[in-house]
């Protein structure tokens, strides 16, 4: 590698939260940071929605018309566990990438309690290696059945960050699959882009290739 490309040791995490609980979902979280940059990582990715879980299967009691009762109480569940920006996990979190010394980026499931009466959000979170909220970008646009239970991202939080190892930046799982998304991205001059996703299909290796591509 030349000097202006210097190598830099990223870790993908592949690891299944503790199930709709938040501060056990966060415990694992820092202690799997912690065992990447042992390894030598800079820049440390979880999955989307790794707390308190991307919901895979869950209808959460949804027909077109009606809810059940089951249902109610399972996004109750889901909704207690989900993260406030900045609060307690966050706190967890970025002292998690202090102590790595590396950037941590984590997809959790948002709630808003300050514009809204508790909407959720499917949002990546952006640590620095001084133990620093960054940033955060909200899923623009949930895909299928995520609309019944997350609100959509504005726009306002496309964030890309100069860092000493390369421009951090990146769009949550389908949302890769918008190209004026990307391109936003792309224009930001991104060169480390972070793609969270749910998604487990063989296609989605090709999506990233063809990005890397696309995007130079």
């Amino acid at each position: 590698m030349t000097d202006s490309f210097p190598r830099v040791r990223v870790a993908v995490v592949q690891a299944a939260p503790i199930l709709f609980d938040r501060e056990a979902t966060v415990e694992k979280a820092c202690r799997l940071t912690a065992g990447a940059a042992a390894q030598g990582a800079r820049l440390i990715l979880f999955p989307e929605a790794f707390i308190p879980a991307y919901p895979r299967g869950l209808s959460f009691g949804n027909v077109v018309g009606s809810r059940k009762p089951e249902g109610r109480r399972t996004w109750q569940r889901y909704w207690a566990n989900a993260v406030e920006v900045p609060g307690p996990a966050t706190e967890g979190l970025a002292e998690a990438a202090r102590q790595a010394n590396a950037y941590l980026a984590i997809g959790v499931i948002e709630r808003d309690s300050r514009f809204s009466r508790g909407t959720l959000y499917c949002t990546l979170l952006y640590f620095s290696p001084d133990g620093r909220l960054l940033g955060k970008h909200r899923k623009l646009k949930p895909t299928a059945a995520e609309r019944l239970i997350w609100g959509e991202g504005d726009g306002s939080t496309l964030p890309a960050f100069h860092t000493e190892i390369g421009k951090i930046g990146g769009l949550i799982c389908w949302e890769n699959y918008m190209p004026l998304a990307r391109t936003a991205m792309y224009s930001k001059g991104v060169e480390i882009y972070l793609a969270p996703t749910a998604d487990t299909r063989d296609s989605w290796q090709a999506t990233m290739r063809h990005i890397a591509f696309e995007g130079r």
